[in-house]
């Protein structure tokens, strides 16, 4: 059987039957915003508030669920610092199978806890995925254990591929549907679902700039691997295609679109804001793709979905993360002034700020410096501004009464 007769619709409609009554049908929400930007109707497909938080454990519970019964009683073992982690974990479980599943050490705790929480034996081992991926690999030839691959396996492809038909249900005219993409699992799963079902939908992938395996791949036929990944959106930093849903993606999505960090910040804080959903970087990535320039040009044949993949974000790196994307929507802005150290120094150049109407968040000083003569003081300001062009007419403002700034990032 050839790579492309893998997965066809007889695959995909037995995952759909097997799934029904555990996977939770999730909703879509319209925005409002993203429909303006865009020029077309938008709707979001909220696979964050799927059970474990992503759209992983379709693909999960259906390759589990095939596996032989001489197969299910030596268990299964994943790698992975998230999504699959937790989605592999559940639907071992649910279908009383032993699971053991191999982190990084660095992995967050939240991501950690839960995993554990879903009945998985977790072992942390080594810095990055690759070294839990090694243990991994280990465990299964020493064990017997079956190795449940993020998305380099049919049956995980056609567990994702189930997605494509509740968007399908939900919006029976839907004209695009843009997927974040790793590994290619969720995008061949969509992509093939489609071709099937409704050729005439336009499905376009979105990766992150900084960790963008597809778009060289696809140029040379085959996958790549990039050497270095540096993005917020762990979920979607994939080194390599898989060779599974690679011949999908080829075949089926024409585009792929990269997004970079801002906007991917911006996007996660766009859906916090205003479709009050809770998203995680690479959660976000289609709609960043739909609020950044990139989508500008495209012309969208609406209604348009973009997926919202996973919802799993640590909170401590979520309160770092909106402060990231209020800064790039340009209503955050960290600031140094160096002003002179006499009384009424300071009282004078928060009333500058006033004027501009800016809320100030914090002040501290700094009396040392390399810099700094003797009289002087530097002021690091944080304030809260209204958008871009209010955070001009600030440093304008500052820049008109005398004063030095430096923007901080």
């Amino acid at each position: 059987m050839g790579a492309m007769e893998l997965v066809g619709m007889e695959q995909i409609e037995a995952a759909a039957k097997l799934l029904a009554p555990v996977i939770r049908k999730t909703p879509i929400v319209a925005s409002r915003v993203l429909s303006e930007r865009a020029g077309s109707e938008v709707w979001l497909k909220c696979e964050n508030l799927q059970r474990t938080g992503s759209f992983k454990p379709r693909g999960a519970y259906n390759r589990i669920a095939n596996l032989p019964s001489d197969d299910r009683a030596n268990g299964v073992v994943a790698a992975s610092a998230g999504n699959h982690a937790q989605g592999v974990a559940w639907a071992a479980t649910s279908l009383g199978i032993a699971s053991t599943v191999f982190m990084p050490v660095g992995a967050s705790l939240p991501k950690l806890a839960a995993t554990k929480a879903y009945g998985a034996e977790v072992r942390q081992v080594g810095e990055t995925i690759d070294d839990s991926l090694d243990a991994a690999m280990d465990f299964a030839e020493r064990t017997g254990a079956t190795l449940i691959h993020p998305f380099d396996h049919p049956d995980i492809v056609a567990g994702q591929a189930t997605v494509a038909l509740e968007i399908l249900e939900q919006i029976p005219d839907v004209g695009t549907v843009l997927v974040p993409t790793g590994g290619g699992g969720l995008l061949a799963g969509i992509a093939v679902a489609l071709h099937q079902l409704a050729p005439q939908v336009r499905v376009i992938g979105v990766q992150a700039a900084e960790a963008a395996a597809w778009p060289g791949s696809l140029a040379a036929g085959k996958p790549l691997r990039v050497e270095r990944m540096a993005t917020m959106a762990d979920g979607i930093a994939v080194g390599q295609p898989g060779k599974v849903p690679f011949g999908y993606v080829a075949e089926h999505v024409p585009t792929m679109l990269t997004v970079n960090e801002d906007s991917l910040s911006k996007a996660l804080l766009l859906c916090l804001e205003r479709a009050k959903l809770i998203v995680e970087p690479a959660g976000a990535a289609a709609v960043a793709a739909l609020m950044s320039c990139a989508a500008a040009d495209l012309d969208l044949k609406g209604p348009v979905c973009a997926v919202l993949s996973g919802g799993n974000i640590d909170p401590l790196l979520l309160t770092r993360l909106i402060g990231h994307g209020l800064s790039a929507a340009g209503r955050y802005l960290a600031l140094r002034v160096t002003i002179s150290d006499r009384p009424g120094g300071l009282s004078a150049l928060l009333a500058v700020v006033g004027k501009t109407g800016a809320s100030v968040v914090d002040v501290a000083h700094a009396r040392t410096g390399t810099f700094l003569a003797l009289d002087e003081v530097e002021v690091w300001l944080t304030l809260e501004t209204r958008g871009p062009n209010h955070r001009d007419d600030v440093l304008g403002a500052l820049t008109t009464a005398g004063y030095a700034v430096r923007v901080e990032d």
